[in-house]
Formats: structure tokens, C-alpha cells, sequence
């Protein structure tokens, strides 16, 4: 009974850790992603150019990725067809290039925590297109479909006020023992300029996060066809360098933009590359398979408190009343869609065991009949030997009385 029960618990652990698996992993890439604001923001303000960025970033990503992905999936990688190429090709172009670009765009004109906040549009806007592509089903007469229709809708509506309320600067009570690091300059300004500067990078960040959502669904759908993770996340991050390449050319003609030497610079590319670009899309990747690409994008509100911390801290930015309304409206509709994929997620769940248990019973019923079956079977078949048996008998002795009255018959003859 010891035995059994040390069993039960360790099934028990085991089936819990499984369950947590997909929360884990979605919660560090969000420490991972709140350090690539911080440093990426530092970098930029010490002037490298956000083109070059992408390059040395998905550069990285590429080194990383692909010696694991030519080892462990040399058995499992499916043929590339040129539909799928198109598709990795597309791919790269909306996360490496569009996304990334825009987004370093916006974060120059604004900050790490406005950029994160105004991120948490993620999950609204990949719900809206997974409901247009039929990835996600959308029945008005169910409360969870409701839940989901209103949080998308208060999630733009805490965008635009983030967008276009700036607002008074909240004060914490550390932010007069800040001091800003070399060569950083805080967004102090209140000018038209800065108005106009916070606005645009505010539109920058939205497109930049409409270009990431796109880039999830194309993800979940390629991953359909080709299921090999860390080659596609190789494959995907070595066609956006191509393409940053090509992008850089044209937008950035002096050389010296290239340069980039032992400091801030190189470990924002390295860090970027590394853990926002390789491994965030392979684990991205395998979550994406389990759980969707809504559940992917869920976990973004996280990263915004993160940085609102480490920022206010590091770099001692500012942080605007109408930024804090608006984030509070973002993660509230957020979690409303949230909830309403995590009822899904049982009614689902609650489907395939109904489903499984009548195709259980009617696995049970077919086993018993093969056993009655088998056991008729068998009751034939002795039955049939005893006969045979008895058949067999009854023939030697008529046979011993044949040849008994032959021999009878000889003698009289012989008499005779």
C-alpha cells in the first residue's frame, strides 16, 4: 500500500509539473524580454542605429540556434516545399524586420515601460486575427466569447488613451535618489515637439505589435506543416539578417554605423539575439503547439511591470498618469480575454473526456464478447473432439464386430 501511494504522489507531481510547464516558460521569456528593454533602450540612446541592431541581433540568433537545430533534428526535419519557404520567408520579414524596426523606432521616442504597456495590445490584436482566420471560434451566446469581444475592445480603448493622454508625472518615493547613467536623457520634455515625438512612437509601437501578432498566426500555421521547431526558428531568424541586411543598406549609408566594439552595444545585440530572438521563438514555438497562439501572447502584462521597476531604477525614467491609466485598462481587458480562453480551454478539455468515455465502454463491451466468443469457440471445438472421439470408437467396435462375423462365417463354411 506504500508503495502504491509513494506511486500515486509522484504521478500526481509529475502531472502538475506538466501542467505548469507552458506558465514557466512564458513567465521567464518575460524576465528575458524585460532585459532586452532596459539594455536595447541604453544602446539606442548612445547612438547606435536600430537598423544595425536588428542585424547583429538575428546575426547572434542564427549562431546560436542552428548548431542545436542541424544536430538534434536531423531525423525530423520535413523537405522545405516552396509554399513553406514563402511562408519562413514572410516570417522573417514581419518579426526580424517589421516588427523590430518599428518597435526600437518607438521605443527611441518614447520608453521602456510606455513601449511594454502599449505592447499588451498583443494578445486583443492576435485574437481579432485568429477569429478572421477561423483559429479561434466566436459564439456571441456563450459569457466566454463575450468575456473575449469586451476585453479586446477595452484593451484599444486603454491603447488609444495611452496614445493620446500623456498626463501629469507620478513621483515614487525612490525616484529623487535616481540618478541617470552617462549619456541617457530622460523624457522630461513637454513641448510640441515631445508631444509630437510621444504620439509617433506611440503609432510606431502599434504597428510594430499589429506586425508581431501577424507574425504568430503565420508561426502556428507553418508549424502545422513543419513541426521542427529549432529548425524553423534557425531558418527564420538567418532570412530576417538577409533581409535586415538588405534594409540597412538602403536606410543607413554611412559605414561607420557598422562598427560596434566591446561595450553596451555588443551585449544588446548578443542579449537580443541570443534570448529575446532564438530562444524565445523556439520556446514560443513549442508552447504555440499545446496551448495557441492567444495563450503565447497573454503573459506580456508581466514584462510590463518588470520593466516599470528595473526603469524606474536604471534609468530613471518617468512614468505619466495617462501611461498608468491606460495600462491598468490594458491588463483588465487583457485578463478578460484570459479568462475567457482558460473557460475554453475546459470546455475542451471536459468535450474529449465525454467523448473518450463511451469509446472506452464500447471498448469493454467489444472485449467481453471476444471473450464469450473465444470461450463458444472453444466449448465448439472440445465438443467437436468428443464426438470425434465417440465417432471413432463407435467405428473400431462396429469394425471388431464385422471382422468377428466374417470370421464366424468362415468356420461354418469350412464345416460344411
Amino acid at each position: 500500500m506504500e508503495v502504491n501511494n509513494n506511486n500515486n504522489g509522484g504521478c500526481c507531481c509529475g502531472s502538475f509539473f506538466q501542467r505548469c510547464k507552458p506558465y514557466i516558460a512564458m513567465i521567464s521569456l518575460q524576465f528575458g524580454y524585460a532585459g532586452m528593454n532596459i539594455i536595447t533602450k541604453v544602446s539606442l540612446n548612445r547612438g547606435m542605429s536600430h537598423y544595425v541592431l536588428v542585424v547583429y541581433r538575428h546575426a547572434f540568433a542564427t549562431a546560436a540556434i542552428a548548431p542545436f537545430a542541424l544536430v538534434l533534428e536531423r531525423k525530423v526535419r520535413p523537405k522545405i516545399t516552396f509554399l513553406m519557404f514563402m511562408q519562413m520567408f514572410v516570417l522573417g520579414l514581419l518579426g526580424p524586420v517589421i516588427d523590430q524596426n518599428l518597435y526600437y523606432m518607438g521605443l527611441k521616442f518614447t520608453s521602456p515601460t510606455y513601449s511594454c504597456a502599449l505592447s499588451n495590445m498583443l494578445p486583443a490584436m492576435t485574437f481579432v486575427m485568429a477569429v478572421i482566420f477561423r483559429m479561434e471560434k466566436l459564439d456571441m451566446r456563450k459569457v466566454r466569447c463575450q468575456a473575449k469581444v469586451i476585453g479586446t475592445v477595452v484593451t484599444v480603448v486603454g491603447a488609444m488613451l495611452m496614445t493620446l493622454y500623456k498626463g501629469q508625472v507620478i513621483n515614487f518615493f525612490w525616484s529623487h535618489y535616481m540618478h541617470h547613467p552617462r549619456n541617457y536623457v530622460p523624457d522630461n520634455t513637454t513641448t510640441n515637439s515631445g508631444e509630437t515625438d510621444w504620439v509617433k512612437g506611440s503609432i510606431l509601437l502599434i504597428f510594430a505589435t499589429l506586425a508581431w501578432a501577424s507574425f504568430f498566426i503565420l508561426q502556428a500555421v507553418t508549424l502545422r506543416k513543419y513541426p521542427a521547431q529549432l529548425s524553423l526558428t534557425a531558418i527564420v531568424c538567418f532570412l530576417g539578417t538577409l533581409q535586415s541586411i538588405a534594409v540597412t543598406f538602403v536606410m543607413e549609408h554611412s559605414p561607420n554605423v557598422w562598427t560596434i566594439g566591446w561595450d553596451m552595444n555588443l551585449l544588446a545585440a548578443a542579449y537580443a539575439g541570443i534570448v529575446s530572438s532564438g530562444i524565445a521563438y523556439y520556446v514560443q514555438g513549442i508552447v504555440m503547439q499545446r496551448r495557441g497562439p492567444v495563450f503565447v501572447t497573454a503573459f506580456s502584462p508581466l514584462m510590463m511591470i518588470i520593466v516599470a521597476v528595473m526603469g524606474s531604477f536604471i534609468l530613471a525614467e518617468n512614468i505619466y498618469l495617462g501611461g498608468v491609466i491606460g495600462a491598468i485598462l490594458i491588463v483588465v481587458g487583457l485578463y478578460s480575454v484570459l479568462w475567457g480562453k482558460y473557460k475554453e480551454h475546459k470546455e475542451k478539455e471536459a468535450e474529449n473526456i465525454i467523448t473518450d468515455e463511451p469509446i472506452k465502454c464500447c471498448g469493454n463491451q467489444i472485449a467481453r464478447l471476444e471473450t464469450v466468443i473465444e470461450d463458444s469457440e472453444s466449448n465448439d471445438i472440445e465438443m467437436q473432439k468428443r464426438d470425434d472421439n465417440n465417432n471413432n470408437e463407435a467405428c473400431n467396435e462396429l469394425s471388431v464386430t464385422i471382422m468377428s462375423n466374417n470370421n464366424n462365417n468362415d468356420n461354418d463354411v469350412t464345416k460344411a
